[in-house]
């Protein structure tokens, strides 16, 4: 019987031995590369989102039947609105048009509002807007990126509230 020669034994100059060290190398990197694009992932997520978006959700949310109730009294006035965003050379304009349940242009509303990024808060600008006869309001916005916006309004006449939420696109001057 002939003796087997084993090409990976120790003194025989035949090859790569693969050995407890190489392992344990082989996963500390393998580990170390997850790791390290789990953390750059986390601080990219971070940077561009910081978190919640509403302030105090959990108290929101136990106050959600009073939210409910304003929902309700706001469709039993039967306001209806209508918000475009155009921009030009001297910036944005958000532009509401406020019916009553009529039909007929609500006039005489203090109107107040915010212009938000859907997904950041550190573009959100505030909105002064004015009467400019008709049930029309403007409110200059200013320079603003291109891409989706979120309008959140409230119109106020008299003991009457009326809070409005639309998303606008800006195409850019």
């Amino acid at each position: 019987m002939s003796a087997m020669t084993n090409v990976n034994s120790p003194g025989s100059g035949g090859g790569f031995i693969l050995r407890g060290w190489h392992v344990l190398a082989m996963l500390l990197t393998f580990f170390g590369v997850v790791i390290g694009v789990d953390v750059a992932f986390s601080v990219l997520a971070l940077r561009t989102f910081p978190g919640e978006d509403i302030r105090n959700s959990y108290v929101q949310g136990n106050h959600y039947n009073e939210t409910l109730a304003e929902r309700a009294k706001q469709t039993a006035l039967g306001w209806t609105a209508e918000a475009s965003l155009v921009s030009g050379k001297g910036g944005a304009i958000v532009t509401l048009r406020l019916r009553d349940a009529k039909g007929e242009p609500l006039k005489g509303a203090t109107v107040t509002g915010r212009l938000r990024r859907p997904a950041t808060t550190m573009a959100d600008r505030t909105l002064v807007f004015s009467s400019t006869g008709g049930g029309t309001y403007i409110a200059p916005a200013g320079d603003l990126q291109a891409g989706a916006w979120d309008l959140a309004v409230r119109a106020t006449r008299g003991s009457a509230t009326f809070d409005i939420g639309a998303r606008l696109t800006n195409g850019g001057a």
